[in-house]
C-alpha cells in the first residue's frame, strides 16, 4: 500500500511538472508567435517545438566545435540588416533574446532606457564571481557599490600604480626572453598568467608570482572556467560541475577573505597612528575602499574596536572576484590579439616601434622611464591606436540587458519591440563592423583613432564599445588600457613574435591515438574544421572569447 502511493506520489510529481513545463513552453511559443505576426524580425526557420535551436545549430554545424557562439550568427545578422536587431527564441535553454547589431539599437538599450541586468545573470555568473555584484547588480545596490570602488580605478590612481604593473611586466620580459628561439609555446597562457598577477597587485596589493609558478587562487579559477559556459548544454548540465565550480570557489574566497581582511587591520592601524589631517595614501583599489568605508563607519563604533561587517566583507569579495576575473581572462585576450594583429601586419609594428623610439629614445630602458614618468603613456598614441583598433576587431564580450514592461526598442525600419519578457544583447563584434559607420570595417586601419571628427574614418562613439557605453561602462578601462600600452611599450622594440598553427596542429596530428587514426583511415573520422572565415586564431567560447588553441607561437628577437 505505501508502494503504492509513493507510485501514485512520484507520478503525480512528474506529470503535473510535465504539465508546468508544457504551460509555460506554450505561453512563451504563443509570446513569439505574436511578436513574429506584429514584424518582428525573426531568423527563418523558426518552430513551435525547437524555436530558433535548430537555426542556431545549422549555423554552428560547419564551424569548429569550440567557436564562440556569436562567431555562428554572422549570416543572421546579414540577413537583417535592414533592421539591425532580430529575435532568437532559444527557450528552454535561455529566454527568448533581441540580438542587436547597430549603434543606435546599443544606445537605446544601455543608456537611453538603460535596461537592467537580467535576473538570471546572477545565476550564471555565480560560480565565476560568488553571488551579487557590479556586473549583475542594479539600481540603488549597484550605484553604491559602483561608488564605492571607482576612486580606485579612476585615471589618475591607475597612473600612479603604473610602476606596480611595470614590475609584472619585466617578469613578462624575461620569460619570453627564455623563449627566444625555443619551442613553441602558448601565448595565452603567458599572457593569462601575466594579467592575474597584475589584478591582484592592483586590487589587493598582493602579489602572486603566478608567472613563474601558478598560484592556487589562478589555478582555481582556470578551472572554475574549464567547467563554466553561458550557453554550451553540454557543459551546464554536466553533473559534476556544480561541485568542482563550489569547490574550487572556496578556494577562492578564502584567499581573498584572508587578504580583505588584513587589509582591513592595516587600514585600521594606519588611522590610528598617523598624525591627524594626515592618512597614508592607499595603494591598492580595495584599501581605497576600506579607507572610505571606515571612514563612514568612525563616527559609530571606535577604531580598535571595529570589526569588518560581515555582510560587507562577502559583497567586497564578490566585487574583487570579478575584478580578478575580468582583469584577466579579457585583458589577457586582449593582449594576445595586438601581438597577433602587429604580426599579421608588419608596416603597423614598425610604426609601434618607431614611436616608442620617439617617447622614449634610442636604446634605452623603456620600463625606468615610465616608472619616473607613467605620463609619458599618454604620448603612445599610435600604440593606443593599435589596441583599440584590435578590440574593435576582436572584442572580448558582448552585453546583456533584461526588457522590462512599458519599454520598447525601434529597429531602422520603425517597429517597435516591446521588451517586456526578452533579452537583449549588443553583439560587440557586429556593432564594430556594422558597414553603416565603419569604412573598410573588416580592415585593421589604427589610423581610424589619430583622424579628426569629419573625417571618412572617424569613428562615432556609440559604434565603439569594448567597455560598453553609458553608466554600465567598464570600471576598469583605463587599467586594461595601461596594461595593454605597458605591454607594447616594454616588448614591441625587443620581440618578433609570430603565430605557429601550421607546427601546432602538425603535431596535434603526429601525437594522435592509434584508435583516432584507424578512425579517420576507414573515413568514420573526418578533419575537423580548424579555421573561420580564414583566421585559424578564431574567437572560442571560453570566457573571454580566447583564441584558439591558446595561440601556439614563436618568439624571436627583434631585428629592425
Amino acid at each position: 500500500m505505501t508502494f503504492s502511493r509513493l507510485t501514485i506520489t512520484i507520478s503525480t510529481s512528474v506529470l503535473s511538472a510535465i504539465i508546468y513545463v508544457l504551460c509555460i513552453g506554450y505561453r512563451r511559443r504563443s509570446r513569439i508567435y505574436q511578436l513574429r505576426r506584429q514584424g518582428v524580425a525573426m531568423p527563418a526557420g523558426w518552430s513551435w517545438w525547437f524555436g530558433h535551436l535548430r537555426v542556431l545549430d545549422e549555423q554552428l554545424q560547419p564551424l569548429p566545435p569550440d567557436v564562440n557562439v556569436y562567431t555562428g550568427m554572422k549570416d543572421l545578422v546579414q540577413n537583417h540588416v535592414d533592421t539591425e536587431v532580430f529575435l532568437m527564441d532559444l527557450w528552454p535553454i535561455f529566454q527568448p533574446v533581441l540580438m542587436i547589431s547597430g549603434p543606435e539599437l546599443a544606445i537605446q538599450a544601455s543608456i537611453k532606457h538603460d535596461l537592467p541586468k537580467p535576473h538570471h545573470q546572477q545565476e550564471s555568473f555565480r560560480p565565476i564571481i560568488g553571488g551579487p555584484s557590479l556586473i549583475t547588480m542594479n539600481n540603488e545596490q549597484w550605484k553604491m557599490w559602483r561608488s564605492l570602488f571607482s576612486p580606485g580605478f579612476s585615471a589618475s590612481h591607475m597612473l600612479s600604480l603604473v610602476p606596480s604593473v611595470i614590475d609584472s611586466m619585466d617578469v613578462f620580459c624575461e620569460i619570453l626572453h627564455e623563449k627566444v628561439d625555443g619551442g613553441v609555446f602558448s601565448l595565452d597562457d603567458m599572457a593569462t598568467r601575466l594579467t592575474m598577477d597584475v589584478i591582484t597587485k592592483i586590487t589587493l596589493d598582493t602579489d602572486l608570482h603566478n608567472q613563474r609558478s601558478e598560484h592556487k587562487v589562478s589555478r582555481a579559477l582556470n578551472t572554475i572556467l574549464d567547467w563554466h559556459s553561458f550557453w554550451d548544454p553540454r557543459i551546464l548540465w554536466n553533473p559534476l560541475r556544480i561541485p568542482v565550480q563550489w569547490f574550487y570557489g572556496r578556494v577562492i574566497d578564502s584567499f581573498i577573505q584572508r587578504e580583505l581582511q588584513k587589509r582591513f587591520e592595516e587600514m585600521k592601524l594606519e588611522r590610528a597612528t598617523t598624525t591627524s589631517g594626515h592618512t597614508v595614501q592607499a595603494k591598492s583599489v580595495v584599501a581605497l575602499a576600506l579607507e572610505d568605508y571606515i571612514t563612514q563607519q568612525s563616527d559609530k563604533q571606535a577604531l580598535r574596536s571595529m570589526q569588518l561587517d560581515r555582510s560587507f566583507s562577502r559583497i567586497s569579495a564578490n566585487q574583487i572576484r570579478l575584478f580578478l576575473f575580468v582583469g584577466n581572462d579579457t585583458t589577457a585576450t586582449a593582449i594576445v590579439y595586438v601581438y597577433h594583429m602587429l604580426s599579421q601586419h608588419p608596416s603597423v609594428l614598425a610604426q609601434v616601434r618607431e614611436e616608442h623610439d620617439t617617447v622614449f629614445g634610442l636604446g634605452t630602458d623603456a620600463g625606468s622611464i615610465l616608472r619616473s614618468s607613467p605620463v609619458l603613456l599618454n604620448q603612445c598614441r599610435f600604440t593606443l591606436a593599435v589596441i583599440k583598433e584590435t578590440l574593435r576587431l576582436y572584442p572580448p564580450a558582448s552585453s546583456l540587458r533584461q526588457g522590462v514592461a512599458n519599454v520598447s526598442l525601434t529597429d531602422r525600419k520603425g517597429n517597435i519591440i516591446p521588451t517586456e519578457h526578452l533579452n537583449a544583447t549588443i553583439m560587440h563584434r557586429y556593432v564594430h563592423v556594422n558597414p553603416r559607420f565603419w569604412p573598410q570595417p573588416l580592415d585593421f586601419i589604427p589610423e581610424r583613432w589619430l583622424v579628426e571628427p569629419g573625417h571618412d574614418l572617424h569613428p562615432e562613439p556609440g559604434a565603439y564599445r569594448p567597455f560598453e557605453h553609458g553608466p554600465r561602462s567598464c570600471i576598469g578601462q583605463t587599467l586594461v588600457l595601461n596594461e595593454l600600452r605597458i605591454a607594447l611599450i616594454l616588448t614591441a622594440r625587443k620581440f618578433d613574435i609570430s603565430p605557429a598553427y601550421n607546427e601546432w596542429d602538425a603535431m596535434k596530428l603526429a601525437n594522435e591515438s592509434m584508435f583516432a587514426k584507424m578512425m579517420r583511415k576507414i573515413g568514420l573520422k573526418g578533419v575537423a574544421c580548424k579555421t573561420v572565415q580564414g583566421e585559424r586564431a578564431y574567437q572560442t567560447s571560453r570566457s573571454g572569447a580566447h583564441p584558439a588553441d591558446g595561440y601556439p607561437c614563436r618568439v624571436s628577437l627583434a631585428k629592425y
